[in-house]
């Protein structure tokens, strides 16, 4: 079973709003969530460490499959522990790897026990189409697969944070992200890495739209690429402002009241 932890600052008794379930990306862990709850309004929330990271560094998956029946997993032994329902609503709140395994979980049916009532996705890449893409992304999550495993973490996370989709980092950003995902695991990383390789993902934006659920893909003013995977998308969507790729702990309050926001939005009377 994955390592969670449990926010609770519920007031009153019965409350019906759903309970965001928080699924970070590539390299975190729940500690990556905790500025944002901070400001968080919800009464309670779940925070989950992925396979391969954190705390559950040495729970290994080998595919979308199994990381999805993991974090099923784990969410119902929080709510038995708590004495909630087993049904009680959930909302996924995924950012990047995270985004991407829940929207798997979501499209392909594999969290049927969760009573998943909506998700936000923050910067999650729907898939690759062509299959000479989905070669080549699978040749570069090998080479950092295996850069993961034999080098120093430092060194090979300074060139991980040098790459397009971080552009938008400072130099004191870079170094801070550095130092806190220094304490990860090469091997582990490696393994996750090519479990959940974008290579090994369905394209899975039609089979989202064609889901009941309401989604909300929010991503950063500054992230090009993923502002145009969301405004080409359909999607209902959110920009955080003055933030790259990394929304949630760039700007955890303006993040924050949009997860609050998109709770309350939520019927669950349907």
């Amino acid at each position: 079973m994955l390592y969670s932890q449990v926010m609770d600052n519920s007031s009153e008794a019965g409350s019906v709003q759903p309970i965001p379930v928080f699924l970070h990306g590539f390299l975190g862990s729940t500690q990556d969530w905790k500025r944002c709850l901070s400001y968080l309004k919800s009464p309670q929330s779940i925070q989950v460490d992925l396979p391969c990271h954190g705390m559950s560094k040495y729970c290994e998956v080998d595919d979308f499959e199994g990381a999805c029946q993991q974090i099923q997993l784990t969410i119902l032994a929080q709510l038995k522990k708590r004495k909630l329902p087993l049904d009680s609503p959930l909302v996924l709140v995924g950012y990047s790897l995270g985004a991407r395994i829940s929207m798997y979980g979501i499209s392909q049916k594999s969290l049927p026990e969760l009573n998943i009532k909506g998700a936000i996705l923050e910067g999650g890449n729907f898939g690759i189409q062509a299959e000479e893409d989905k070669m080549q992304r699978w040749e570069g999550d090998k080479h950092w697969s295996k850069r993961f495993a034999t080098e120093s973490m430092e060194e090979v996370l300074f060139d991980w944070y040098q790459q397009g989709v971080f552009a938008t980092l400072t130099e004191e950003q870079r170094e801070l992200l550095v130092e806190m995902r220094s304490d990860n695991l090469g091997s582990q990383l490696g393994c996750m890495l090519r479990a959940t390789s974008l290579s090994k993902q369905p394209y899975l934006l039609d089979a989202l739209k064609a889901q009941s659920l309401p989604l909300l893909y929010i991503c950063g003013e500054h992230d090009a690429k993923f502002r145009a995977l969301a405004e080409e998308s359909g999607l209902n969507c959110k920009i955080v402002t003055n933030s790259g790729h990394n929304s949630h702990h760039e700007q955890p309050q303006q993040y924050a009241q949009i997860v609050d926001e998109f709770l309350i939005s939520l019927d669950l009377a349907k």
